[in-house]
């Protein structure tokens, strides 16, 4: 007999000039927690197997859609480069972190009512 599983996914969404774009995900939160963890784009990247590339172009995107920038980077220098996740990142990042929490409670609690 097969077993029946509730799966989803949930994210935020800009729109604009009647386009529709991804803003945050669980893969984008996750980079945000990269980054505050390591001060670091390459080393976010690194930490989740992506291109610095792709992470650089995350981090803009979501520069980019936000009203504040949710990452500053600093150029290298003597002392190196670097980024720091924002006061507005900060706020996305603890916000997203709640949303997906409540979401996964939701598909267990629609699992458990689910006909056996």
């Amino acid at each position: 007999m097969n077993t029946l599983r509730i799966n989803g996914r949930i994210w935020l969404e800009t729109t604009a000039d009647d386009a529709t774009e991804r803003f945050m995900g669980i893969g984008r939160l996750e980079l945000l927690g990269h980054i505050q963890r390591t001060g670091s784009i390459n080393q976010a990247a690194k930490a989740m197997q992506m291109s610095y590339k792709r992470a650089w172009d995350l981090v803009q995107s979501m520069n980019t859609q936000a009203n504040t920038p949710l990452v500053s980077t600093q150029t290298g220098g003597e002392k190196g480069g670097g980024a720091i996740v924002t006061e507005e990142g900060e706020k996305y990042l603890n916000h997203f972190r709640g949303l997906q929490e409540r979401f996964q409670q939701f598909l267990a609690n629609e699992m458990a009512a689910l006909p056996r």
